[in-house]
């Protein structure tokens, strides 16, 4: 009879391997969802905002069109919404101090390795920000690959903040009213390049010809 209880309150019991097998199942399923969860939320959490500006790489020709674009200039550049940092690397390759800002940390953490990989993190930052709280007057040439529903109020903040020698190159959508100085490529590959030009920020009489992006 002895031998018998002594079986029965054993741990080999097939419902206490079922408790502690669904225990683990439970521990894992709930770490794998948490982990699910870490990563996701930071790519689905613009869609949530006012004015989405979703993750889309920049096509080779979009990189060569705006490599175009920037031959000729120097100095400091911020890239708006820099995503997987290609945009910013490759100004960086080009001579300038490049920034890029963008609200997904994984993205932004992406871009840093890939900075540190080239060797590039001197020339070439990544910062988790809010474009809408960037003060864009500290840069001399700013890149964005933006929305339609952006471009107005983008421009309304470049029109406060914009400074003497500034160059924007706008790609996938233009600025409304704004007349570029230069457009380069065609489609959705097209970028619109728009200067201000030392002297004039607040002259009413510089004719259209000038390029100089205020209305």
């Amino acid at each position: 009879m002895s031998e018998f209880d002594s079986n029965s309150g054993s741990s080999n019991n097939p419902k206490h391997k079922l408790t502690s097998a669904g225990i683990t199942i439970l521990g894992v399923s709930g770490a794998l969802a948490l982990g699910f969860y870490a990563v996701v939320t930071p790519f689905l959490t613009p869609a949530l905002r006012k004015i989405c500006l979703p993750f889309v790489p920049a096509t080779s020709t979009q990189l060569k069109n705006v490599k175009q674009a920037l031959k000729n200039r120097n100095g400091s550049l911020l890239d708006i919404g820099s995503g997987d940092g290609r945009i910013v690397l490759q100004a960086a390759k080009q001579g300038f101090q490049a920034t890029g800002v963008e609200i997904n940390y994984w993205l932004v953490l992406f871009s840093r390795y890939k900075a540190y990989q080239l060797r590039l993190q001197q020339q070439a930052r990544f910062i988790k920000q809010d474009l809408w709280k960037t003060d864009l007057a500290k840069y001399d040439n700013i890149v964005v690959f933006g929305v339609e529903q952006m471009m107005q109020p983008l421009k309304e903040k470049l029109s406060h903040e914009m400074n003497p020698n500034m160059w924007v190159v706008a790609c996938r959508f233009p600025f409304p009213s704004w007349e570029p100085a230069l457009t380069i490529g065609t489609g959705i590959d097209t970028v619109w390049v728009y200067k201000s030009l030392p002297g004039t920020m607040n002259n009413d009489n510089v004719q259209k010809t000038d390029k100089f992006f205020r209305d």
